[in-house]
C-alpha cells in the first residue's frame, strides 16, 4: 500500500522521537489535537534545540526511513520489528524542510535515518540532502546530521562541511552491553569514527601554508546518545564512558535516554523501563562535570552499588557523604569550592565573588540572589549564621529528602 505524504511524515517523525538529542519532539501543546491547526506539533516532529551561539531554535526532527538492516534489540526499527515501514526521497526531505522554513514552523533540521542497503549508501544519502540544502536551495539554517559509524571516511568528512553538528551514538555505556544487544555493531568502529570527526574539526582551526583557514567542519561540534537501563550497567559504568568520551572526542554533549520498553522485545531485555529519575540525575551529573569542576569518579565514588542517589541530587549526594568539607565561609572561599556547596550555581557564585569584593555577605544577601536558603545553610557560615552542629546531624538528609508517598495499587 502506497502511503500519503502526511501518513510518512507522521510515522518518520515519530519513529525519531527516541533520539534524545532533541527531547521536545511531538510535544502536545495546549489545545494540540490530531488534526491538523495553529501551533500544533503533534505530527509535523518539531523538536528544539540550542545552537553553539547559545540560541534555542525549532527542528524538524525526522527519519529519512525507518527501514533498516541491523537486528539491534533495543531498537523498535529493527529488521525484525514489525512496525510499518516509510522512506523519503532526498528531494521530498529537501523540499519538506524549505517548505517548513518558509512558512516560519522550524529553523533548521535534524535528519537520521534506519541502515538501507549499506551504511555507505545512507551516508551518503543523508549527505546529499545537507548539500542540496545548502549549495542549490541556499539554506542558512541550523542542520544537525547522525552520521553512520561505519561509513567512509571520506562521507564523514563531507558531511561536517554542511552540517553545524554531527552525532554518532555509541548505544550502549559498554563494550559487553553492545555486543549482547547489538552485535552486528562495532564499538571500536564508532569511537574511530568520533575520532576521525574530532581531527577534522581541529585541522580546519589551524590555517593552510597559504595562510588560509579551511573550510568550516561541523562548527557546532559532535555529541553522542547512550542507552540507560537496558542493560546491567550500573551509573558508574555510564558516567566513566561518557569521561572517556568527553576527553578523547571532545564531544559537546552526552545525551542520556531512558529505555522504553518496545513491542515484541528480545526477552534478554528488561520487562519494565528504569525510573526516569536516573536519566535526571545522569544529566545533573553530567553537568557538574561539565560546569561545576567535578569529575566523574568523585560523584560515585561513595556509592557502593555505583548508582546515583534518586533521592537527593548528585551536588547534595556528595556534599552530604564529605561533611568534612564543610561548612565553607561564604565570604572566605575560593571559587572552585563555592560550586560544591548545595545551592549555589556558576551564575551566583560568579555574582557572590564580585559583590564580596565590595562589601561583607549576609544570610539576607544570599536570600536576595534567590539562593535556596534550606538547601545552603548546612554548609556554609556567614557573620549573621553558623550551622553550629546541623552540618553533624545525622538525619540531615531527611531535611532534603522529598517526602515519602503512597504506592498506588493500581
Amino acid at each position: 500500500m502506497k502511503r500519503t505524504f502526511s501518513e510518512r511524515l507522521a510515522l518518520l517523525s515519530d519513529a525519531a522521537k527516541y533520539d534524545a538529542s532533541c527531547a521536545s519532539s511531538g510535544s502536545d501543546r495546549r489545545g494540540s489535537t490530531k488534526e491538523a491547526g495553529l501551533g500544533s506539533t503533534e505530527r509535523s516532529g518539531i523538536c528544539h534545540s540550542w545552537t553553539p551561539d547559545g540560541r534555542c531554535v525549532s527542528l524538524l526532527k525526522i527519519l529519512m526511513t525507518n527501514f533498516c538492516i541491523y537486528d539491534c534489540a533495543y531498537c523498535i526499527n529493527r529488521v525484525s520489528s514489525g512496525v510499518e515501514r516509510a522512506r523519503f526521497s532526498v528531494e521530498e526531505i529537501v523540499w519538506l524542510t524549505m517548505e517548513f522554513y518558509r512558512r516560519n514552523y522550524i529553523e533548521g533540521l535534524f535528519l537520521s535515518s534506519g541502515i538501507i542497503r549499506s551504511s555507505d549508501y545512507t551516508m551518503e544519502e543523508l549527505v546529499r540532502v545537507a548539500k542540496v540544502l545548502r549549495l542549490d536551495r541556499g539554506f542558512r539554517g541550523y542542520i544537525h546530521l547522525k552520521a553512520i559509524p561505519d561509513a567512509s571516511p571520506d562521507l564523514l568528512a563531507e558531511a561536517g562541511l554542511y552540517a553545524d553538528r554531527l552525532s554518532i551514538n555509541v548505544e550502549m555505556p559498554t563494550e559487553t552491553g553492545l555486543t549482547q544487544y547489538a552485535p552486528e555493531k562495532n564499538a571500536v568502529g564508532i569511537r574511530s569514527a568520533m575520532g576521525h570527526i574530532r581531527k577534522k574539526m581541529e585541522a580546519t582551526k589551524e590555517n593552510t601554508l597559504a595562510g588560509r583557514r579551511p573550510p568550516r567542519f561541523a562548527p557546532g561540534g559532535q555529541s553522542t546518545q547512550m542507552i540507560v537501563g537496558a542493560d546491567a550497567a550500573t551509573d558508574q559504568d555510564i558516567l566513566s564512558s561518557s569521561s572517556a568520551l568527553y576527553s578523547d572526542y571532545r564531544l559537546k554533549r552526552v545525551y542520556y535516554s531512558a529505555f522504553s520498553p518496545i513491542p515484541h522485545a528480545s526477552q534478554a531485555l528488561p520487562i519494565q523501563k528504569p525510573p526516569l529519575l536516573r536519566e535526571h540525575r545522569l544529566y545533573q551529573a553530567d553537568w557538574l562535570f561539565r560546569f561545576y569542576g567535578f569529575q566523574f569518579q568523585e560523584i560515585t565514588e561513595s556509592r557502593p552499588d555505583g548508582m546515583l542517589d534518586l533521592e537527593v541530587d548528585p551536588k547534595l549526594s556528595w556534599a552530604l557523604d564529605n561533611r568534612a568539607t564543610f561548612p565553607v565561609d561564604i565570604n572566605q572561599a575560593p571559587h572552585e569550592l563555592l560550586l560544591r556547596v548545595p545551592g549555589l550555581g556558576p551564575r551566583s557564585v560568579k555574582i557572590l565573588l564580585a559583590t564580596r569584593r565590595h562589601k561583607t555577605i549576609r544570610l539576607d544577601d544570599l536570600e536576595r540572589l534567590r539562593v535556596s536558603l534550606r538547601k545552603i545553610r548546612p554548609f556554609i557560615t556567614t557573620p549573621d549564621w553558623r550551622p553550629v552542629k546541623l552540618i553533624d546531624r545525622l538525619n540531615l538528609k531527611s531535611l532534603f529528602a522529598p517526602p515519602p508517598q503512597q504506592l498506588s495499587l493500581l
